[in-house]
């Protein structure tokens, strides 16, 4: 804002004037600064009621009144349903991340355990992602540790196979899994098809909780082995039934009213929240994990807890009974919403009594100790945050540090990547990788990759805010190299008139022994800290996450390449019929050598479709 100009009004007279305008349906309001950043998303029964609350001169805690103060302006979207409001609400929260909105900061995909329909002895396997593939589905689990610890127990007891469809197809004797005893080796015919599906059918029992039954028909075929004298069956057998019974007992909490249910428990303190969900399936604990929602700077439980529900089950399948450990205020909406994504009725209860209170009661103590941990995590955190802006001669203590690395194989499927870190520690969701385009620079030359990572990086980033208003500019940039890095990364920022941010270079010091690191700035001699300091195992820690990270990054692109046939090129060929396609011919060469009728004949691929791919592999012959 130039001196001399007036700035915009703001605060209670600003929202009064909308109300003239304003219906008594549902809908969605947003609120706005003199920047026109969004403040805050809001939804309402009755519009007019709401936006009058605001408009009042007093009443309001000391957040909703910092808020209102900075409103300049304020949008507005009608729906015929409050239900619809709801939804519409919680999207633009996720979309646009308010400052005075509660936000769950967590949109990771949880994993289930998929058994697969599509060979006739089923594969068993961890799965993450969209249900496409065709099979039996069950989850969620909270980790996929848990996940792995089920499969683990279940090969132990059911014996079914874990690998591929084209390891299947190429045994010719059985693998270590037979020898160990997790695997009836169904590739070699030492199980028939009619016995491996009762081996499936005993899993899925198992999985969706009839554990008695599967015990029972157990405990019955190892006393007619042992009566029959086959005892290596016997043994057989009863190795399962142990295996079966510490399947049970890993699990934990086993609720036995409860068959299927979400337990979702709030604990709030000195302003920051942990919310701790448990998995409840098959009356078995499948896990829980912890978030911790940016809490809209002094919400109300039934607030934080309303907007995580929101937030958290947009793209994930709620369970039939959510048990929360506080109300919410519109809990009748987020009922009708959650059940109609559904299809099935949900329940949203808070149980004071009972075994479903003593499942919230044993996840809020949960949410307690996690919310403890974190916060004395978060003072560690915050004290090496100082000693860095300290040793690099910064500020503040940084918000956001961005770190940078590239990796390659002699320049080949090149990679940059960026991790970032802040007050919380890592932020994971943050974190980018760049498949290097490369243009007129030399294969391998570091220096030039850089430029490109970083170039990309804030182009984008001045496109998308140029003010520098968001918390997405970083307040240092750590990268992993020494002045030569350092002058390219410099050089970039410069010609984007971004200089003033700090910029630090990290070169691996004499004998690249970790320890002896050097650290480099723009137009400054390089500088070590002494062994020991903590800021210097913090900032190699920094390095070494962001190392880790461009190698997974530069690996995946590798391996995408390794994978990578003719057949990508096609349009219309997906990834499932790709592999219908290598499945019926064995490679991508047979397919191009393949007639329109050959190719007709695999299933999934249309004539249409067919005379598409042979015309691409004969275009021009």
């Amino acid at each position: 804002m130039t001196q001399g100009e007036e700035r915009p009004p703001s605060g209670a007279a600003v929202i009064q004037s909308y109300l003239p305008a304003l219906g008594q349906g549902p809908g969605v309001y947003r609120m706005l600064d003199a920047r026109a950043q969004v403040l805050y998303v809001g939804k309402a029964r009755n519009l007019r009621a709401r936006v009058a609350a605001y408009a009042r001169p007093s009443g309001h805690s000391p957040r909703i009144a910092r808020m209102i103060a900075e409103t300049a302006s304020m949008m507005f979207l009608t729906t015929a349903t409050e239900v619809e409001a709801l939804l519409l609400e919680q999207n633009l929260i996720k979309q646009l991340k308010p400052r005075y909105n509660v936000l769950a900061r967590d949109d990771k995909s949880f994993p289930s355990i998929l058994v697969s329909r599509e060979h006739p002895f089923p594969q068993i396997r961890k799965h993450r992602g969209a249900r496409r593939e065709r099979g039996s589905y069950y989850g969620p689990f909270a980790s996929a540790g848990a996940v792995n610890r089920t499969l683990n127990q279940l090969q132990k007891v059911f014996l079914l196979r874990s690998c591929s469809d084209a390891t299947f197809a190429s045994r010719t004797r059985p693998c270590l899994l037979y020898q160990i005893k997790r695997c009836s080796a169904p590739c070699v015919g030492l199980i028939d098809e009619a016995g491996y599906g009762a081996l499936v059918a005993d899993a899925e029992r198992f999985l969706q909780g009839k554990t008695t039954k599967v015990q029972a028909t157990l405990a019955a075929e190892m006393q007619a082995a042992s009566e029959a004298l086959e005892f290596e069956r016997a043994a057989a057998l009863r190795d399962r039934i142990r295996a079966l019974t510490q399947v049970q007992s890993s699990q934990g909490v086993n609720p036995a009213g409860v068959a299927e249910a979400d337990v979702v428990a709030l604990h709030m303190e000195g302003g920051q929240a942990c919310v701790q969900v448990f998995f409840i399936r098959a009356h078995q604990n499948w896990g829980n994990q912890d978030f911790y929602p940016r809490t809209g700077a002094g919400a109300a439980e039934a607030e934080v807890l309303e907007a995580f529900l929101g937030q958290f089950y947009a793209e994930r399948e709620p369970a039939r009974l959510i048990l929360l450990s506080h109300p919410i205020e519109d809990a009748d909406l987020m009922t009708e919403a959650l059940s109609g994504k559904l299809g099935r009725k949900v329940e949203i209860a808070v149980p004071l009594r009972g075994e479903k209170a003593e499942l919230v009661a044993h996840a809020a103590r949960n949410a307690r100790e996690s919310l403890a941990r974190r916060m004395s995590e978060s003072a560690t955190q915050a004290r090496l945050l100082e000693g860095l802006a300290e040793a690099f001669a910064l500020e503040a203590p940084p918000r956001r540090i961005e770190v940078y690395d590239n990796s390659h194989i002699m320049g080949t499927d090149a990679v940059g990547a960026m991790i970032v870190a802040g007050p919380e520690g890592f932020r994971r969701s943050d974190y980018r990788r760049f498949n290097i385009r490369g243009g007129q620079a030399a294969p391998g030359d570091d220096f030039a990759m850089m430029r490109e990572v970083l170039t990309r990086r804030f182009q984008r980033l001045l496109k998308e805010d140029p003010d520098r208003a968001s918390e997405a500019w970083p307040d240092l940039l750590l990268i992993d190299g020494g002045a030569g890095q350092v002058s390219a990364a410099a050089g970039v920022l410069t010609d984007l008139g971004l200089d003033d941010i700090p910029l630090v270079g990290i070169a691996k010091g004499i004998d690249r022994d970790a320890g002896k690191e050097e650290f480099h700035r723009p137009g400054m001699p390089p500088f070590a800290l002494r062994r020991g300091d903590p800021v210097l195992y913090f900032v190699q820690r920094l390095r070494d996450e962001a190392h880790r990270f461009a190698i997974g990054a530069h690996r995946a692109r590798r391996a995408k390449a390794v994978s990578a046939t003719p057949l990508d090129e096609i349009p219309g060929v997906g990834a499932a019929r790709k592999r219908a396609l290598l499945a019926h011919f064995g490679s991508a060469k047979a397919v191009a050598r393949a007639g329109v009728e050959d190719l007709s004949a695999v299933e999934g691929i249309s004539a249409t479709l067919a005379q598409a791919i042979y015309d691409h592999f004969h275009a021009g012959g």
